[in-house]
């Protein structure tokens, strides 16, 4: 090569590096900062707002390493899907496990994924409960209540939302639970469904239909959502919990086919098993979630009142069977709702 060639080469090379800091573009020798987008569902917004600064900081201290945490939420199944065709979360956080086992059979997310981490992947947990209007003029107190004539119930699409899914086995499950027929609990939830009526898509722009648009005499929604309305919204409404309630878990789980083709699993990995730490089982108490942490669940127990609760697996048998027989077209909900 001559000197004169050689020359032309390191000027040209530095002209397009001037060029990419001029612009504001990256150098291919500069490792940007890795950052991870997490998938979650609808109510878990003000959540993750303060879980997030919370972890880079942990991440910070502990490595050494500047991470930052994007966010996106929506309905758990309408999430799931989204990730299922490409979007680029390294890690998901949803509210049922069914959302997942979809990743699962889509290739992105291992069939192990719910041994990775404690408590079955489930860093918290909730129920559903009922928010009514002051007074509860109209006495909803359980769910037999919410099939009277003249009562108008909220709650999001089960064929996408986890909320709407939740609501609809807890009614189901409360009659099995007392001893009755399928039959029978077909009956209940056909009655409440009527009842309904709009199914906004998701549990937060259910929870905008009540209190917003002011659509509805009972919200049907998790504990955590309905604390939240009461402490934005002041003394308009008040918290019901019914006999039996369900066990709604929050699955996690790594996103393998991004964080691998990303370099983010360190990270990923470190972000879901912050979500067990003390710190962040804090965090999680405060915003009335139920932690697994005894000492957080106790300094927070005034969040949580005791109720009955059953699970998806102990009344239905897992949830690929709840949604092959409930959720699925054709299923259960269909049946009902064409009605």
């Amino acid at each position: 090569m001559t000197k004169q060639k050689s020359a032309r080469r390191i000027v040209i090379a530095s002209f397009l590096a001037a060029s990419a800091t001029l612009l504001g573009l990256p150098l291919q020798a500069q490792a940007a900062d890795p950052v991870l987008l997490n998938a979650s569902y609808d109510v878990t917004r003000e959540l993750f707002k303060d879980i997030n600064p919370a972890f880079v900081d942990y991440w910070k201290k502990t490595t050494g390493e500047t991470v930052s945490v994007n966010q996106s939420h929506g309905g758990s199944s309408k999430q799931a899907r989204s990730v299922a065709d490409g979007m680029e979360a390294a890690v998901v956080t949803m509210n049922q496990a069914n959302d997942i086992d979809i990743l699962v059979d889509r290739g992105v997310v291992t069939a192990d994924w719910a041994k990775k981490f404690p408590n079955g992947a489930s860093p918290f947990y909730s129920t559903v409960v009922y928010l009514v209007r002051k007074g509860n003029p109209k006495q909803l107190k359980n769910w037999d209540d919410l099939a009277k004539p003249g009562v108008q119930v909220i709650i999001p699409n089960p064929k996408t939302s986890g909320n709407g899914r939740y609501t609809f086995l807890a009614a189901w499950g409360s009659v099995l639970k007392k001893g009755g027929s399928e039959a029978q609990a077909r009956e209940l939830v056909g009655k409440i469904i009527k009842n309904v009526p709009i199914l906004d898509a998701g549990g937060r722009g259910a929870t905008t239909t009540f209190t917003q648009r002011e659509i509805g005499d009972v919200l049907i929604t998790f504990e955590n959502e309905v604390n939240l309305v009461r402490t934005e919204f002041g003394d308009k409404f008040d918290v019901v919990y019914p006999t039996t309630s369900i066990l709604a878990e929050s699955p996690v789980a790594v996103v393998d086919k991004v964080v691998d083709r990303r370099n983010l699993r360190k990270q990923a990995t470190g972000y879901l098993n912050y979500l067990y730490t003390e710190e962040a089982q804090e965090i999680i108490a405060k915003h009335s979630l139920r932690p697994r942490s005894e000492k957080a669940f106790k300094k927070y127990n005034a969040n949580f009142r005791q109720v009955a609760l059953f699970s998806v697996d102990e009344v239905f048998g897992g949830w690929k069977a709840a949604q092959k027989k409930f959720f699925d077209d054709g299923g259960e909900f269909d049946k009902i709702y064409q009605k």
